[in-house]
């Protein structure tokens, strides 16, 4: 229960902490992704994603809201490091049946998403070939 109790504060945390930043200041990409993915434990359909910075330094948190049912998940990434072109798009790790959101590039940075050993060993399990594959999302 208190695992839970945490999420919540944490979640909470952000959400007031992500209404006080100025939108002008945040990084913003739309993507639609044609296929079903994992972030964050949570498997999200296949659809159009507004990609949204929540704090004005790049350790920050990010959401991504599906445009379809309003749908959130927030993502913190572990490293950032300069685009090298203007070229927004996310990447996701293919393991077995199942992609995985790996990166976010806006047009100033690129972020990247942990994915957990644990789901990647579930998704080798259940696959039959245990292929690794790379795949990417264009942004608008």
């Amino acid at each position: 229960m208190k695992k839970y109790a945490k999420t919540i504060v944490a979640i909470a945390f952000l959400l007031v902490l992500g209404g006080a930043v100025k939108a002008e200041a945040q990084d913003t990409i739309v993507v639609k992704v044609p296929f079903q993915f994992v972030v964050g434990g949570k498997t999200l359909p296949a659809g159009t994603y507004t990609v949204h910075r929540l704090l004005n330094n790049s350790s920050g948190p990010f959401s991504l809201t599906s445009e379809e049912n309003g749908t959130s998940v927030f993502v913190l990434p572990y490293v950032s490091d300069d685009a090298p072109v203007y070229n927004p798009q996310v990447t996701f790790q293919r393991v077995g049946g199942q992609s995985f959101l790996s990166t976010i590039q806006t047009p100033w940075e690129i972020y990247h998403i942990p994915v957990s050993q644990s789901a990647i060993g579930e998704a080798l399990a259940k696959s039959r070939n245990g292929g690794v594959a790379t795949e990417r999302s264009g942004g608008n």
